[in-house]
């Protein structure tokens, strides 16, 4: 995602992104990233919980618009309310595809967090 956010960004249009693990999304050179304590794969809260979406929603916006330099990472004051075990067992344990990448592939996250990220030119 963040190589295509540099991409909309270059072309004029703002973005920010929602990430559970800011450090790696913040990686390639987003401009923005909304940063949330919340399990994978559930970036706006519980689903189906409309008001916890919306207000998740509203505060990333809001990173949109207060952020005042290039690569801001923002941390939002939202607190998961489920134990992380809880959320585990109720998604089947599944991991995420960036996780699962990440354990058959691990040298790509050091490579990512390095900054050796190749530029589509």
């Amino acid at each position: 995602m963040g190589l295509a956010q540099r991409e909309i960004e270059a072309a004029g249009i703002p973005t920010v992104s929602l990430s559970m693990i800011p450090d790696f999304t913040a990686a390639p050179g987003v401009p923005r990233v909304a940063a949330i304590a919340y399990p994978n794969g559930r970036p706006l809260g519980n689903p189906g919980d409309k008001r916890g979406e919306r207000t998740v929603l509203e505060a990333a916006l809001r990173v949109l618009e207060e952020a005042e330099e290039p690569g801001t990472v923002t941390t939002l004051p939202f607190v998961w309310p489920e134990p992380a075990k809880q959320v585990r067992r109720e998604s089947h344990g599944e991991t995420p595809p960036i996780g699962q990448l990440i354990k058959r592939k691990p040298w790509l996250y050091l490579k990512l967090v390095s900054g050796e990220i190749p530029r589509a030119d």
